[in-house]
């Protein structure tokens, strides 16, 4: 090929011949990367965006742009994105990455193998068995039990609920056609996915049947069971329970041990969706709150929230890993077979499949443990110190008791109608970025606006607490005034 259309470090060649250019290159790129993170405080926690009337930064050339040019281009968009590094970015379960989660992904993207298969990826393809084998029996699934990454919470869940239904109907090869309304039991504010994966699984959306929540916003135990109770009555078909172990809005853990029981009673698949609270395995403190969990037949974890992996990182396991094989696997003919080692895209609802095994394996073997779990003790002292401030106002209310890393609460000064307080508490959310760099969420919850607070990054101190409830004492103070 003539290669003079293209520049000279357009690709790392193989024959070395433009070995200085491209080292010169990415050691440009680390500079900036060091730098771009190094001075995250300096920054907000989430900047304004990079707006221009036509758009122009983002027009597709037709000759190659000068690397130096698209350096200054790209530095300007790494200024404005959104800034999870930052000690006052707790608005929601983003986290900021291990060192070695990006120096992973740098790795692999050169590599460029493919996880479909184990001959596309020899040696990441039996990573991924052997170090989720060792993650699902943490989490005490036992022997016959693994799990396999996949991209997101969402497709998680998908994957589990599919394996679900197969087994409960026998639907592998001949789908659920002669099936009457299969349907499945989810907490009310459960993760928005499950309706998602019931219509994406042909069921439609209120196959997710959502059961109440107390005060707290954990499932209510007796609402399951008439919600059981009545399905079975109205001619419905339940195949599956779902907890949660850490609600988006709450944080807040269904009470799983009662849940598995009443699965096993009525012979449902039980699954856990353990995305956010999975975390708590590597705590031998707070893993307590996850009792119940080594039940589930199929559990769901986010390595990419609380343990600092930078996206995408997700895992489904199963107790029965077999059962992959037996409801789910479609086999890829122009794919060779390996023995022992699974061709993973094969098991998966995905066929691509991103090395994401190197980050989530280098980075569990560079913080260790032991490392995750003082982290994880950090954010629940924290998360002491915030409810306590939160309980010290008067004006002040939580939405439910933390009983993980994130509050959520709402201000309800006696002087602010109630109609109004949405709007009060969305300003309150802009006085506290602009006046302190410090960023919450505002979700809906319960029909109102409330601030969440999502006490991840090991930066956020103490001192971040008191500044920001000094903001809030501030906000109340200026706005009785006008």
């Amino acid at each position: 090929m003539d290669f003079s259309a293209l520049p000279t470090t357009a690709f790392i060649r193989p024959d070395g011949k433009n070995r200085d250019a491209i080292a010169t290159l990415l050691h440009q790129v680390v500079d900036l990367l060091v730098e771009t993170m190094a001075q995250a405080t300096e920054r907000s926690p989430l900047p304004e965006p990079l707006l221009t009337e036509d758009y122009g930064w983002a027009k597709l050339a037709k000759a190659s742009v000068d690397v130096q040019q698209l350096l200054i281009e790209v530095q300007t968009h790494l200024h404005h994105s959104m800034n999870a590094a930052h000690p006052g970015y707790i608005s929601h379960m983003d986290s900021i990455p291990s060192t070695m989660s990006v120096i992973a992904d740098l790795l692999v993207a050169a590599l460029n193998n493919n996880m479909l298969s184990v001959e596309m990826s020899p040696v990441f393809s039996r990573l991924e068995i052997l170090v989720l084998k060792q993650v699902a029996q943490l989490f005490g699934l036992g022997p016959q039990a693994n799990g396999v990454l996949v991209s997101g919470g969402s497709l998680a869940n998908l994957q589990a609920l599919i394996v679900a239904r197969n087994a409960a109907f026998n639907a592998l090869d001949h789908g659920i056609t002669q099936v009457k309304q299969p349907v499945f039991f989810v907490s009310e504010v459960a993760h928005t996915s499950f309706k998602k994966a019931a219509m994406v699984m042909g069921l439609g959306t209120k196959a997710a049947i959502p059961v109440a929540t107390h005060q707290n916003s954990q499932i209510d135990i007796t609402d399951l069971k008439t919600k059981l109770i009545q399905a079975k009555a109205n001619g419905q078909q339940p195949f599956a329970i779902v907890a949660t172990a850490g609600t988006t809005v709450t944080g807040s853990i269904d009470p799983i041990a009662e849940m598995a029981h009443i699965a096993n009673l009525h012979q449902l698949w039980f699954h856990v969706d353990a995305a956010y609270g999975g975390a708590l395995m590597f705590s031998d403190r707070h893993q307590s709150q996850l009792a119940g969990i080594e039940q589930a037949n199929s559990v769901t974890f986010n390595p990419q929230k609380w343990l600092y992996v930078a996206k995408t990182c997700a895992i489904v396991m199963f107790r029965q890993f077999d059962q992959l094989q037996e409801y789910f696997r479609v086999l890829a003919p122009y794919m060779n077979d390996h023995n022992d080692w699974p061709n993973l895209g094969e098991l998966t609802v995905q066929g691509t499949r991103h090395p994401d095994i190197l980050k989530l394996w280098l980075s569990l073997q560079h913080i260790g443990r032991n490392g995750y779990s003082a982290i994880i003790d950090h954010n629940y002292a924290l998360t002491q110190t915030f409810t306590s401030a939160v309980k010290e106002r008067p004006f002040l209310t939580l939405a439910s008791e933390p009983q993980m890393n994130l509050i959520c609460f709402r201000s309800e000064p006696n002087t602010v109608p109630i109609e109004k307080q949405d709007q009060w508490n969305h300003s309150l959310q802009q006085w506290l970025l602009k006046q302190g760099n410090t960023c919450l969420s505002l979700p809906v919850y319960r029909g109102q606006r409330w601030l969440k607070a999502v006490l991840l990054n090991p930066f956020t101190t103490n001192e971040h607490i008191d500044k920001l409830f000094a903001d809030i004492d501030s906000y109340h103070t200026t706005q009785a005034e006008l």
